[in-house]
């Protein structure tokens, strides 16, 4: 994985700050069908927004600026998107609930936590190809690829690279067969 060291700037905090207003009074207290109103506010914020997607009002999002989600890709119910870094949802793709997308951590190896700071940030992007299902309750890491047509069980932990066409699960999640349409 190709980690980058995060740097976040009074900008970026103060961006975070509208977006997070924005978030808890408009989008978040939307009506379920609402998934026109929750797209425009998301695009406000510059999240990259197919058509006929479906974002539910409890889905949290970090950074919309870091969203992208390509037509008919769909965000279920209490899905997290920690994106730190790019999070992309390829067409027909969907993230069932409960699932959480994280792009960052911190540096393990990172010597300031010796002198009693906290480590500092690393992220890579997620990538969820198309025709993708993420089933309910899935932890995907940082810089992890999901290939397209895949399917992740529920309850996994992905933390490597997911084969097109496959089924995995598991915590770590393995691979369980090929998958057939």
């Amino acid at each position: 994985m190709d980690f980058q060291y995060e740097k976040i700037t009074i900008k970026d905090k103060l961006r975070r700050l509208f977006w997070n207003i924005i978030w808890s009074t408009l989008f978040r207290t939307s009506p379920t069908p609402f998934h026109s109103w929750r797209i425009f506010l998301l695009r406000l914020f510059k999240a990259k927004i197919g058509r006929k997607c479906f974002i539910y009002p409890s889905v949290e999002i970090w950074a919309p600026w870091n969203l992208t989600m390509d037509d008919y890709a769909c965000l279920g119910n209490k899905v997290i998107c920690y994106n730190v870094s790019q999070i992309k949802i390829g067409k027909f793709s969907t993230i069932s609930q409960y699932s959480y997308l994280c792009t960052a951590t911190h540096d393990i190896n990172d010597n300031s936590l010796k002198n009693n700071h906290l480590m500092k940030t690393i992220s890579a992007p997620i990538k969820v190809g198309m025709n993708v299902w993420i089933c309910a309750d899935v932890f995907i890491g940082p810089g992890v690829n999901v290939g397209k047509g895949s399917v992740v069980y529920a309850r996994s932990t992905v933390i490597k690279n997911i084969k097109k066409w496959s089924v995995y699960a598991g915590s770590p999640a393995k691979f369980i067969k090929k998958r057939s349409l």
